[in-house]
This record gives C-alpha cells, sequence and structure tokens, in this order.
C-alpha cells in the first residue's frame, strides 16, 4: 500500500554510523532509523546475541516463561525504579497498554468512563486509540470516529492542566521531550510539577519515552534528568536497535492492574528481540554510550550555534543529549532530498525543523562531517 512517500535509495549496508546503498555509496545517518538505532548498525554485540539466540530459539509464545524476557526486564526495572514490564512489539503498542492500564485503573475506583490528558502536538502512535491521543489533527484526519475519553491541553503548559476538573481524569500521558511535535522541551520543571499534581489529585503520570528513552537524551529515562519516577513509562525504538520491541514499565498501583486475561501479545518479548535488547542494555553501560550522549550533544549543540548564529534562516536551535533540533523561518522538507545527495539522511518534521537523531556511537570526527554538512545544507540548500 502506497502509505510512504519513499526517498530514491535502497540501504543493502550498515556500518557504525553508516549505510551503504545499491551502488556502494555511503551515507552518514543522522537519524538512526528515526531514533532507533542507538548502536549504530550491524553492532557486532547486537548482531552476536542475535546470531546465537536464532540458533537456539526464536520464539514459544507467553504460555510458557521466557529466560530473556524476565532478564530484560529485571534490567529495565533497575535502570528505571518501577516495578515491573510488559513487553509489545512497538511504541504504539506499548502506549495502548498504557492506556489500558489508566483506563482499568479508573473502573477499579468506581470511574465509568476514565479519561486521560494529552497534549497539543504530541504522537504517540497510529492505532486508533493512540492515534487518539495524539496531537496532531493531520494524522487523526480521516479517521473518525476517534476514540473517546481524552483532553487536550497545550504541551507545557501546567497551569492549563491544573485548571482540569474533571472528576474522569485519571492519568496524565506525555512525552518528556516532544519528538515529532518538533523537538519541543519544557521548562525544567514541568514534569515535576505534573508529578506533584497527579500526587494530589490520584492520577497517574504516564510518560511516553518511546523516542527519549534508552540514552537519547544523555541519560536511560528523560524523566531522570529532573529526579522524579512516572507511574507507567513507555518505551521502544532503541530499546531493540532494529528489532521490534516495545515495553510498558509500571509501579505501585499501576503495576498491579493489569493481570492474567485483561491483556497480552502473542510475538511480545520473544527470546530473540529480548536477547538483542539486552546486548543494547550491555552495550550502552559497558561502553559508557549514555554518558557519551550527553556529551556529544552539547559539543554538537555548540558547534551549530556557531556555525549557524549569522544565518538569518535559522530562528532556534536546540537539544537534549542526541536529540537536537534546528528551527527554520520556513518549510523546509526539500533539504530532506537534497541531503541525500550530499550522502546523509536527515529528517524534517513540524515543517520547519531538521530533526537529528544520531545514533550514540558516533565518533568525535563523524560528529564534525555531521556539522559541517548540515551546516552547508542549510546555507546552500535553502
Amino acid at each position: 500500500m502506497p502509505t510512504y512517500a519513499r526517498l530514491p535509495v535502497s540501504f543493502t549496508k550498515g556500518e557504525g554510523a553508516w549505510l551503504i546503498d545499491s551502488n556502494d555509496e555511503r551515507y552518514l545517518d543522522a537519524i538512526s532509523g528515526i531514533g532507533v538505532c542507538q548502536l549504530g548498525h550491524a553492532h557486532p554485540a547486537v548482531r552476536d546475541a542475535i546470531s546465537r539466540q536464532a540458533g537456539n530459539l526464536i520464539h514459544t509464545s507467553n504460555l510458557y516463561t521466557i529466560e530473556n524476557q524476565e532478564k530484560l526486564a529485571a534490567k529495565l526495572i533497575a535502570l528505571s525504579g518501577l516495578d515491573n514490564v510488559f513487553f509489545s512489539n512497538s511504541g504504539a503498542e506499548a502506549n495502548e497498554a498504557a492506556l489500558k492500564i489508566a483506563r482499568l485503573y479508573g473502573h477499579h475506583r468506581g470511574i465509568e468512563k476514565p479519561a486521560v490528558i494529552v497534549m497539543e502536538n504530541s504522537f504517540h502512535g497510529r492505532t486508533l486509540a493512540t492515534l487518539s491521543a495524539t496531537g496532531n489533527p493531520k494524522v487523526r484526519q480521516g479517521f473518525e470516529p476517534l476514540v473517546e475519553g481524552f483532553i487536550r491541553v497545550p504541551f507545557d503548559n501546567i497551569e492549563r492542566v491544573s485548571d482540569i476538573r474533571d472528576s474522569n481524569v485519571v492519568g496524565v500521558l506525555v512525552e518528556p521531550i516532544q519528538g515529532e511535535g518538533g523537538v519541543n522541551i519544557p521548562a525544567s520543571d514541568y514534569l515535576s510539577r505534573l508529578r506533584e499534581l497527579c500526587d494530589q489529585r490520584g492520577w497517574l503520570l504516564m510518560l511516553d519515552e518511546v523516542q527519549t528513552g534508552i540514552g537519547r537524551t544523555g541519560s536511560y529515562f528523560a524523566y531522570q534528568h529532573v529526579g522524579i519516577t512516572p507511574d507507567v513509562c513507555t518505551l521502544a525504538k532503541g530499546l531493540g536497535n532494529g528489532l521490534p520491541i516495545g515495553a510498558c514499565l509500571a509501579r505501585g498501583e499501576a503495576a498491579a492492574t493489569l493481570i492474567a486475561g485483561t491483556h497480552g501479545s502473542t510475538f511480545g518479548g520473544n527470546p530473540l528481540v529480548c536477547s538483542a535488547a539486552l546486548a543494547v542494555l550491555e552495550t550502552l553501560e559497558k561502553e559508557s554510550l549514555v554518558q557519551r550522549a550527553e556529551a556529544l550533544g552539547k559539543i554538537l549543540l555548540e558547534s551549530f550555534r556557531d556555525k549557524l548564529k549569522d544565518n538569518p534562516s535559522v530562528t532556534d536551535i536546540r537539544g537534549r543529549g542526541l536529540m537536537i533540533a534546528i528551527d527554520l523561518d520556513r518549510p523546509c522538507g526539500e533539504l530532506v532530498s537534497k541531503a541525500l545527495d550530499q550522502r546523509i539522511l536527515i529528517n524534517v518534521t513540524a515543517t520547519n525543523t531538521i530533526r537529528l537523531l544520531p545514533p550514540l556511537i558516533l565518533s568525535d570526527e563523524e560528529a564534525q562531517i555531521l556539522v559541517d554538512k548540515v551546516t552547508s545544507l542549510i546555507q546552500h540548500g535553502l
């Protein structure tokens, strides 16, 4: 089905931060498969883990105990400070699990029509429920009737959340940094104030860390930058480094909400994908790549700001770790294909924002190539 506006290139091989096409041309990957390949392409630790596991056992289903799944859950619990995990196949499915937790949590409290507060410009997935929660009208258009039970407010506006007095509200679903919405970074006290408000009103604080999680922002989870703990946290993208895996983590009452028969997945958390995810987490720790993301992100921001400070078309440069945005004063979608001609892969989101999500294994030399190529693209491509 023609659901993708594909670029005219086909990649046949990957090496670290580089992709190689069918003509043996090399491209610097500054988008990491939309924030997925934290360890770059063909990382030996992930490759070897997948190969070993595929030679032993790929799938059994969740009718039985899965050793790799339990190991991965224990690792994520230790890193996150939450209590348990449900494994799925994607970020949208992880968010579906979070929304089901919120609804069941509400019903357990006698609320017949539980509602969740969501944000404008958000993105949570393309299933009907996550589509309904998403704050982009263009994404929702044509798929009505949408799922009910969502109250939308502006992002990074704690007062608008506080003003809601609807007794049906059971939780807040929010991205710590909006990715698809334009790499929108909230005020430093936004998440902590949401945490306080949720505590006061008995709401669940649910954080969509599908894009920000697993080291992308310079900590394993973006909420760790501000020292809070959510009730529910969703992951995907970087967790499997290319293999399809999602995770919904929870604590406290939220962690006890889903029980046998209330949710499930045929493929979720199978031995193969969990072996890959374990290799990702072990490599991030062994090679100090989360700390590397924070340090390299600061270097990239400083370099972009220095090189583009006199360019009138650049209105803002911001980021957290290796999640970077360059705002322009006009729509700039054509830069994606122009970047392809320059052998670099970038992304444009929210019409006028260049979004960069390079792999965490990016070298200093590759970081300089990234700065030089993107700078040149902006200087000469508009």
